[in-house]
């Protein structure tokens, strides 16, 4: 079987339930680590192993490479993103590893073809309501956190002085 073959039955057999809940944007996801968990029973099967690179392109860029070999061909999938270097509520190195979480995660689903199209972000029709007390609540701890007010903003219709509130936190 060529690897081309041995990918075909990954990606065509693979199932990763989204065990991980976002309680800001409640809905669930899966990590990186939950779909490398769902293919080690392939990998066995298949005789195959998957490998993941990362490398940082400039100060705040990393690609990342997931890979799957049978020791005779590879096929290769990527990922690039951007490391937010102003990130409120994190030190540097949380930072870098959240991006580096990001990146593998999308390096995976891109090599085994995982469609996400029932996450919140494909299916959010984008229409915003009005924040109301308790989810201005929760939008402040969420920005206290380290989250950014551009998630809110397109989630909620903020009022200038709800935007204004969030900002000097």
């Amino acid at each position: 079987m060529t690897i081309n073959e041995k990918l075909s039955q990954i990606q065509t057999r693979f199932k990763s339930k989204k065990s991980r809940f976002n309680s800001f944007g409640k809905y669930y996801f899966r990590s990186a680590e939950d779909i490398l968990e769902a293919t080690k029973p392939f990998i066995k099967e298949l005789d195959v192993t998957v490998v993941i690179n990362e490398e940082l392109v400039d100060s705040s860029v990393i690609k990342t490479t997931a890979t799957i070999t049978d020791g005779k061909e590879t096929i290769n999938a990527t990922a690039v993103v951007g490391v937010d270097l102003d990130q409120k509520g994190m030190q540097m190195p949380q930072r870098f590893g959240a991006a580096s979480s990001y990146a593998k995660k999308y390096a995976l689903g891109n090599l085994f073809l995982i469609d996400d199209t029932q996450d919140s972000d494909a299916t959010n029709t984008h229409d915003k309501n009005s924040i109301t007390g308790r989810q201005l609540a929760q939008a402040k701890d969420y920005i206290k956190s380290g989250g950014k007010i551009d998630a809110i903003k397109k989630k909620y219709q903020l009022t200038p002085s709800q935007e204004k509130e969030l900002k000097t936190l």
